[in-house]
């Protein structure tokens, strides 16, 4: 992105994207074994950092798929996020440049 107009354009998208996001859980799904060796006794548990601590909980295997679902979704959450950040970044950078230039 070269100008101010694009990248206002893009975090609007940005903005509108988030309001489609479904609900939102941070962390890793992984399923675990009581005997990793031979792959029995298997279970789901959900690793991630909370107000920073790290924490996990086991999910029962009815929950899984939503718990997945909301993963996936937080993963977005966080690259809009972050995308929105670079922008705003840029953004000031480029409206500096602007104003230095009619300074002189």
């Amino acid at each position: 992105m070269k100008n101010r107009q694009e990248i206002s354009a893009r975090i609007a998208e940005i903005k509108s994207e988030l309001q489609l996001l479904g609900d939102l859980r941070p962390g890793s799904l992984t399923k675990q074994y009581k005997d990793s060796k031979n792959k029995t006794g298997g279970f789901y548990q959900i690793n991630y950092m909370h107000k920073m601590k790290s924490k996990s909980d086991y999910v029962k295997k009815e929950f899984v798929e939503t718990m997945e679902q909301q993963v996936n979704e937080y993963r977005k959450f966080k690259l809009l996020i972050n995308e929105w950040v670079e922008l705003g970044i840029m953004n000031s950078k480029l409206l500096m440049k602007t104003n230095e230039r009619k300074k002189s």
